[in-house]
C-alpha cells in the first residue's frame, strides 16, 4: 500500500510540474499577443504599417504569435513532458496473495 501511495505522489509531482509548464506557455502567449497587439496597434489606423497586407500589430500578434506558440508547444511536448503510466501498478507478490 505504501508503494502505491509513493507512485501516486510521484505522478502528482510530474502532473503539477507539467501544469506549471502549461500555465507558463499560456502566459507567454498572452504576453506576446498583448504586447504586439496593443504596442503596435495603439496608433491611429492612418499610421499603421503593413506586413503581407495585414496591419503589423495583427501580423506580429496573431500570425507570428501563433507560429511561435506552435513551435514552443512542440518543443515542450517533445523534450520537457514525459509519459506517465496511468494504470495501477500491482506487484507480483500482491497478485499471488489475492
Amino acid at each position: 500500500m505504501k508503494d502505491n501511495h509513493f507512485n501516486d505522489y510521484w505522478r502528482l509531482k510530474v502532473a503539477n510540474r507539467e501544469a506549471v509548464v502549461g500555465c507558463v506557455l499560456a502566459a507567454i502567449n498572452i504576453l506576446w499577443w498583448f504586447g504586439f497587439a496593443y504596442g503596435l496597434g495603439s496608433k491611429p489606423p492612418e499610421e499603421y504599417t503593413y506586413v503581407l497586407g495585414f496591419p503589423a500589430w495583427f501580423f506580429w500578434s496573431c500570425i507570428v504569435g501563433y507560429l511561435v506558440m506552435v513551435a514552443l508547444v512542440f518543443i515542450v511536448v517533445k523534450f520537457v513532458l514525459k509519459e506517465v503510466p496511468l494504470d495501477d501498478e500491482v506487484d507480483d507478490e500482491e497478485e499471488e496473495s489475492a
